[in-house]
């Protein structure tokens, strides 16, 4: 909810009431995000969606869009212990791009951490770098010196929405 909420808000709604919302929102039934399971268990978490639904990031000077382009947003991860440093951040990333397409995105952005010094993982839910770089993501803006824009243009977004439109009529 950090993402979706004015600080304010998400400090005054931290424990039960932030759970509620994100449970209303689910209950919309659109996902706020994609799960990653391994075996049969969760093993993984990437929230995302468009960039609208982040209230947060209107107002961020470090984090503003770069263009007028609408985009998909992911915000955050989160990977379980015993499934780290196996490549699943770059899995979800790859998944969040394929439904985000599905639901109409033709730019997915994320706005990880960039630090070449060994950070905690409690301080890289946002993501690192490296894993939007191997998930086909390009740096476009860096307001921070660890805090890079990363977007992924969706190829044939375009067409395909334009057949769709075609297809009905």
């Amino acid at each position: 909810m950090w993402a979706r909420l004015p600080r304010a808000e998400f400090q005054a709604g931290t424990g039960a009431r932030n759970k509620s919302a994100l449970r209303r929102i689910v209950g919309s039934g659109e996902p706020p995000g994609i799960l990653a399971y391994v075996n049969g268990e969760p093993a993984g978490w990437c929230g995302l969606g468009p960039r609208a639904d982040f209230r947060r990031l209107e107002n961020s000077k470090i984090l503003a869009p770069v263009d007028d382009r609408p985009a998909w947003s992911v915000t955050c991860f989160f990977v379980a212990r015993p499934h780290r440093k196996q490549g699943l951040s770059v899995r979800l990333l790859r998944e969040a791009v394929r439904h985000a397409a599905a639901r109409g995105a033709t730019v997915v952005e994320g706005y990880p951490t960039d630090t070449h010094a060994r950070a905690s993982d409690a301080f890289v839910w946002t993501g690192l770098a490296s894993a939007f770089e191997r998930a086909g993501f390009r740096e476009v803006a860096r307001r921070s010196r660890t805090r890079p824009i990363m977007r992924r243009v969706i190829r044939g977004a375009g067409r395909a929405k334009a057949a769709r439109r075609v297809a009905r009529g």
